[in-house]
């Protein structure tokens, strides 16, 4: 494996990579602002300049020093090569693109959202002047609504281009330019076309500094007192990793998570912006007969004893279990167990449809590499859904047969549902009149809800751990980000209490036992590290 040396460590690297990435790939840090690993190289930031040399290809054993500073990002690493990043040469680099770059830049680091992972903050302390000879007035431009999701920040610009380069390569929509030449150059939209592709809000990720912003972060929250957690996008098939990112309780927003088999480094807007529901709307309340509030352990009784009285007065067959494909593969695993244990011919039905629309696909103009994918299913877990069905086999049937079924006495003593989807309950709520006993296990209020026998309020994504399976079978984990709303329970605890498993449910425990029971796939799976944030700023008390 090819080896080169940075500021005297040595460090290994794979195939045809440029200075920088493969600094990176090893963990060693070269300031840019330009370069992004998903996008082309410019080279226009030069604050990534470095002093290097190379074996003479005649005489290994003497180095030919290059004369110049060379730009890190543009240029290839060479086995043998010794880097220099920290030379006199460099640093003063280093410290003139720092004071040029901060001339016009307001000092409003106070007041920027940006502030606590910003590119300029960090390299201004780690590599630039302590004092600015700059005296003249900095030239100050105006903020722009640029879409629908974004804000620009003209003054904060530092030109890098990223999210041009964004717009022209990944979503290939094309909105964001340069507009002019010199001290008026400028980023901005073209008349008319604001920035709205479905993928606008990659932008404000990759900004370097404080100049592109989220309208819905926008003065909620310090990044320093922001805890993420890695999970799985729970609004699409697939599977795309991302940071839940929260405090004391609270999502305040969601970013992607670099996975580069599946989204790499971007996610779409509805994902991004699809979790309010875990704040807005919520039961907490567990209700029996539309009226009458109940406690978990007589609730979890009642449930229990509303399926057995039903098989004991109808027979086998009597009962099903609606399945929903946004719940975690072990939750469903251990209701379909629990039902199946009190009646051997219930019935499983998953829930929602399959959507059989078009995925929305993006591609770069110019080499037509494919950048992005949106899935038109958004059930997160449907292939876990339909292997937890084929696992259990027997009765089962698709929800669109589920009315006819009800209608015909194949069952229609009882009835589970898990989490119905809004937009989908009307749906289930048609295809279940008429049955007697039905039993609701939803985070928020929809029409089946309404008409429950029995209303169990449950955890949403956020608060409870498991995993999704994606349109490609791939299994992925995810861990709990905040604490369940009162009086909330996530699923599986439920059907664990009911099957009579002993200790607090754990998502694990689940997969050890599918593992046990013919579902090795899940044994193995494990949730990722949590990403730790960096403590920027402490604030004593007065």
């Amino acid at each position: 494996m090819p080896t080169m040396e940075v500021d005297g460590k040595k460090i290994t690297f794979e195939g045809k990579k440029m200075i920088l990435q493969a600094c990176l790939d090893a963990g060693v840090e070269l300031p840019h602002y330009c370069y992004h690993s998903g996008l082309s190289v410019v080279a226009s930031c030069r604050i990534c300049l470095v002093e290097a040399e190379h074996p003479n290809p005649k005489d290994p054993t003497q180095m030919i020093k290059i004369p110049k500073l060379i730009p890190s990002c543009q240029t290839p690493a060479m086995d043998g090569m010794k880097v220099y990043s920290k030379s006199p040469k460099a640093a003063a680099n280093q410290k003139a693109v720092m004071e040029f770059l901060l001339i016009n830049h307001p000092l409003d680091c106070p007041v920027c959202d940006q502030a606590g992972e910003c590119s300029l903050q960090d390299y201004s302390y780690k590599y630039g002047r302590a004092e600015s000879r700059f005296e003249e007035d900095k030239a100050k431009k105006p903020k722009k609504d640029i879409g629908p999701h974004v804000l620009l920040y003209s003054d904060r610009c530092i030109m890098c281009t990223r999210c041009v380069r964004f717009t022209h390569e990944i979503s290939g929509t094309g909105e964001l330019a340069v507009f002019g030449r010199g001290h008026k150059e400028e980023i901005n939209v073209f008349q008319g076309r604001p920035l709205d592709n479905p993928l606008s809000g990659n932008v404000v990720d990759i900004c370097p500094v404080g100049a592109l912003l989220d309208k819905d972060m926008l003065f909620t929250q310090r990044v320093w007192f922001l805890k993420s957690t890695p999970s799985i996008s729970p609004f699409s098939s697939g599977g795309e990793n991302i940071f839940i990112e929260h405090n004391q309780g609270r999502i305040y927003r969601i970013k992607p998570r670099f996975n580069a088999e599946i989204n790499k480094w971007w996610i779409s807007d509805e994902i991004r912006y699809g979790w309010k529901f875990v704040h807005e709307n919520r039961l907490s309340k567990l209700v029996v007969g539309g009226r009458e509030e109940i406690a978990w352990e007589t609730a979890e009784a009642h449930l229990d004893g509303m399926m057995r009285k039903a098989v004991a007065e109808k027979g086998p067959g009597s009962t099903a279990l609606v399945l929903s494909a946004f719940d975690t593969t072990e939750e469903m695993y251990l209701a379909a167990k629990w039902i199946r244990s009190i009646d051997r011919q219930a019935w499983l039905v998953l829930n929602p449809p399959r959507v059989e629309g078009t995925d929305q696909t993006f591609k770069n103009p110019v080499t037509g590499a494919v950048t992005y994918v949106i899935r038109a299913e958004k059930a997160p877990n449907r292939r876990g859904a339909e292997k937890i069905i084929s696992h259990f086999s027997g009765n089962t049937c698709e929800l669109s047969d589920l009315a006819a079924k009800v209608a015909g006495g194949a069952f229609g003593a009882a009835a589970v549902v898990l989490d119905p989807v809004p937009g989908t309950d009307r749906a289930v709520e048609t295809a279940l009149t008429g049955l007697e006993n039905l039993a609701v296990l939803s985070s928020r209020p929809t029409a089946t809800t309404g008409r429950a026998a029995l209303t169990l309020p449950v955890c949403t994504w956020a608060e409870k751990s498991g995993v999704f399976e994606n349109y490609a079978g791939r299994i992925q984990a995810f861990d709990r980000a905040i604490e369940p709303l009162e009086n909330t329970r996530c699923s599986g605890a439920i059907f664990w209490s009911l099957l009579g498993e002993s200790g607090t449910y754990r998502s694990q425990d689940g997969r050890i036992m599918m593992g046990r029971e013919g579902l090795p796939d899940y044994a193995g799976v494990t949730v990722p590290k949590r990403e730790k944030k960096i403590q920027l700023m402490e604030f004593s008390p007065l």
